[in-house]
């Protein structure tokens, strides 16, 4: 009978110091992924954030150039064209400028037809993503429009400056500017036909200045490849912390063990 309840204490034990070292190993596995998890959340959040304000700076380095060349409207193509191919020089971003007078695109530095410069202008958007000509080798352009009373400019860039402004965010975060149903991303845009994934943490913000909105999340599957990044780096600290607090508790066990058969002995 001695030998069955010494038994079962043994296996209780043994089965307290198990326990014991799996507090430490489980309770820090799940703090380090609850903190992984808030860093990525915040990490979306003020990406998002940082992306619209430099987006932000290169339209309004675009619009410069438009108020630059505002007051050349209304006048007759042969007098402003060599201003405007002058303006257009001045930033490397910069493919055209086109002048508007009754919301009827009458003049541009490029030999393009005026027609859908004319439905952008006519449209009631300030930006625009333009697919140009039906040539698949040409690059993505994006419009803005900036008009006073009945005159305006067409300031069409390069959109290879906006993917610029979003390749600066090196950090597994996928950054997407959408316009209306158009959109881009470092790694295509809306001609593609398909949507980059952003399903965790997914956010978005709308520049309040121009209207685009940007949104902002990881691939699908991620989180978790993060998560087994983590958990290899930090596992064996965990483990060598579970394994001391378990010696810990063995050693008590021993010694409380110890102090129970001496008391026995002297009891005898």
């Amino acid at each position: 009978m001695s030998y069955i309840v010494n038994a079962g204490r043994s296996m209780l034990e043994l089965l307290l110091l198990i326990v014991v070292g799996l507090v430490p190993v489980v309770s820090g596995l799940l703090v380090m992924i609850l903190q992984l998890q808030t860093k990525l959340a915040e990490n979306a959040a003020v990406s998002v954030k940082e992306a619209v304000y430099s987006v932000d700076q290169a339209f309004n380095r675009m619009q410069e150039t438009a108020l630059r060349s505002l007051p050349l409207a209304g006048q007759p193509c042969a007098s402003a064209l060599n201003t405007l191919q002058d303006h257009v020089t001045s930033l490397s971003m910069l493919r055209s400028l086109t002048l508007v007078e009754g919301e009827q695109a009458y003049c541009s530095t490029t030999p393009d037809p005026l027609e859908d410069l004319t439905a952008f202008a006519t449209s009631g958007r300030q930006v625009e993503i333009s697919y140009g000509l039906a040539d698949t080798r040409r690059k993505l352009l994006v419009n803005l429009y900036t008009a006073d009373n009945s005159q305006g400019v067409i300031v069409t860039a390069y959109a290879s400056q906006l993917r610029s402004e979003l390749d600066a965010f090196q950090d597994g975060l996928t950054l997407l500017l959408e316009f209306d149903d158009r959109y881009l991303w470092s790694g295509g845009d809306s001609r593609a036909g398909a949507r980059p994934s952003q399903d965790e943490f997914s956010t978005s913000m709308l520049s309040q200045k121009y209207g685009y909105r940007v949104v902002g999340g990881y691939a699908e599957s991620f989180t978790a490849r993060e998560i087994r990044q983590s958990m290899r780096q930090t596992l064996p600290s965990l483990l060598l912390v579970g394994v001391l607090t378990a010696s810990v508790v063995f050693l008590a066990l021993m010694k409380g063990r110890a102090n129970r058969r001496s008391r026995a002995a002297e009891g005898t």
